[in-house]
């Protein structure tokens, strides 16, 4: 395989059909097809089922275009680093972060050390916290931003965050006239919470339990802008990490403290025995001080601390064979 086939593989994929990714890449129907035909001769397997001018994935065809996708970034990666150094240009600050931390934390840092002065160039990933892992142990990133905890080993982490989660509801709700949100008020209402079981979604589960709460419905989503969206359109109460609530505010949503400990821990993660360059070294620690600025319970812990803060969100918990909403 070579890298046109790849290149009309994944336009094909992104367009729909061969012939919208002719016209993306300028090259003719008929090459597109034979660049597709020749790529599935060396893979042995088909990439494609065709139904008239219109082509969908097959499952394998899926699998095979994050492979490529990544292979394609990365390769456009060098070609602009490349230019770059015929430029004299610094080296681009490469940054993985959780969605909600991209959103709600990164931005503010990155004002607080001003690192555009520093650096013409930033790259800016929002991926799940293990991606974010991977990121950093391969060095596709400097410096990573996650929700914690993360034990891997090969990894720096340089301070953890703690900050207590809370609700979100409609102005209108009457729930809103709570200064801090009881649980148990919350019964018989529908809930939009997190989908990982072994994540946040475990502790929100225990607290909801413990206050004997019983939703009316259950929506579930991966992204914490998504429930507060879905708190919005009028579908229910959100108890979410606060960086979201407090970093990407929305009109129309109050955000409230609970009466239950519900503690989200994240925090700047590195590459182990691998400096930093300078300007990632002065985020690190902007990062700690626009978590301070934003969240208003913010407490600062040692990345020394992860050991505990394991033992704290996974030792003090009973066992849940499946969820309790």
């Amino acid at each position: 395989m070579d890298l046109r086939q790849l290149e009309a593989f994944a336009a094909v994929v992104t367009t729909g059909s061969i012939t919208a990714a002719g016209r993306l890449l300028n090259r003719s129907q008929p090459a597109i097809t034979r660049l597709i035909q020749d790529l599935e001769a060396d893979v042995r397997y088909a990439l494609f089922t065709r139904n008239g001018p219109r082509v969908t994935p097959t499952e394998q065809g899926i699998q095979f275009y994050d492979e490529v996708e990544s292979i394609l970034a990365s390769l456009q990666g060098i070609q602009k680093r490349s230019d770059e150094i015929a430029r004299g240009d610094s080296r681009p600050l490469r940054i993985a972060a959780t969605s909600a931390l991209a959103a709600g934390l990164v931005p503010l840092g990155l004002a607080h050390v001003q690192t555009a002065k520093a650096t013409r160039n930033i790259q800016l990933r929002s991926v799940t916290p293990e991606q974010v892992v991977h990121a950093v142990l391969t060095g596709a990133a400097d410096i990573g931003v996650a929700s914690l905890p993360l034990e891997h080993r090969g990894v720096l982490v340089h301070w953890i965050g703690q900050s207590a989660c809370v609700a979100a509801l409609r102005d209108d709700d009457p729930l809103a006239q709570h200064d801090r949100l009881p649980l148990s008020a919350c019964e018989g209402r529908s809930i939009v919470t997190m989908q990982n079981p072994y994540r946040l979604r475990r502790r929100l589960d225990h607290a909801f339990a413990q206050a004997s709460v019983k939703p009316t419905e259950l929506i579930e989503t991966n992204s914490s802008l998504n429930a507060l969206t879905a708190v919005r359109a009028g579908l229910g109460i959100s108890v979410l990490e606060p960086v979201t609530a407090y970093g990407t505010p929305l009109t129309g949503i109050t955000i409230r403290p609970i009466d239950a400990d519900i503690p989200y821990f994240f925090g700047v993660i590195s590459r182990d025995a691998v400096p930093l360059p300078l300007v990632a070294a002065h985020l690190v620690d902007a990062l700690a001080d626009a978590a301070r600025t934003l969240l208003p319970d913010f407490t600062l812990r040692a990345g020394t601390e992860h050991a505990q803060v394991l033992q704290s969100l996974y030792g003090d918990l009973p066992a849940m064979k499946e969820n309790l909403l």
